[in-house]
């Protein structure tokens, strides 16, 4: 049995270097992977590429290193809520590369697969198929979308083990499966980190050759991003 623990997010982390592109999990709030994000954060890392479903939040998650001016290029399909992400776009200071959310999936689980580019019918006649290779078929057209390219995935799961294998807890199963394997490194923190052997085969939804690396995590926040309430009658 091949071992994939490491003993903190330092060692995580090593060979994490400036203008390097990053995979990082999660959607919204939900399954974000906290630690990984404040030690980039705390390393300084910078001219990175950064892909993910969204930019978080102005004080959370990518917002982070937004906020540092760590991050060159966000390649992202929602980013609604970050005040700091518009603010960059706007004055320049950020390129933005947005995708259509099923597209950004689907070059992730392309990376994931091996396969080199997929046609999709998402964003046909519009900016997102400018300068991309376009096809019909069966009537219908289609744009080449290439997968991936990305130097590390940080993902976030509920539980793993030793050898990688991992369980995400519901909503958290997001993008972080589909970034597991599709970089060169995935590194996958964990809320609880249990022997090889322990988790029920039938329950694991990533096995452990998608990951090279995995560690307990700590401190997690588990955000809500949009609370509403009523009061009691």
């Amino acid at each position: 049995m091949i071992k994939k623990t490491v003993s903190n997010v330092q060692e995580a982390l090593a060979g994490v270097k400036d203008g390097m592109t990053f995979m990082l999990g999660g959607f919204g709030l939900c399954g974000i992977p906290e630690n990984a994000i404040a030690e980039l954060v705390k390393l300084g890392i910078k001219d990175i590429t950064c892909i993910s479903n969204n930019a978080g939040v102005d004080d959370f998650g990518l917002g982070l290193l937004l906020q540092q001016h760590q991050i060159k290029k966000m390649i992202s399909s929602y980013v609604g809520e970050n005040d700091e992400f518009e603010r960059q776009m706007l004055s320049g200071e950020l390129e933005v590369e947005l995708t259509p959310q099923g597209t950004l999936a689907e070059k992730c689980r392309a990376a994931q697969a091996g396969f080199p580019a997929f046609y999709t019918p998402a964003g046909y006649g519009t900016e997102v198929a400018e300068g991309k290779e376009t096809r019909e078929f069966d009537g219908k057209m289609y744009v080449l979308e290439p997968a991936y390219k990305a130097d590390f995935s940080f993902v976030k799961a509920w539980k793993g083990d030793e050898a990688g294998n991992l369980i995400f807890k519901g909503t958290a199963r997001n993008f972080n499966p589909c970034m597991c394997g599709a970089a060169k490194i995935t590194v996958a923190e964990v809320e609880e980190l249990v022997p090889a052997g322990s988790l029920d085969p039938n329950e694991i939804h990533i096995p452990g050759i998608f990951v090279q690396r995995i560690f307990q995590g700590a401190h997690y926040e588990k955000r809500i991003e949009q609370r509403t309430v009523r009061a009691i009658n």
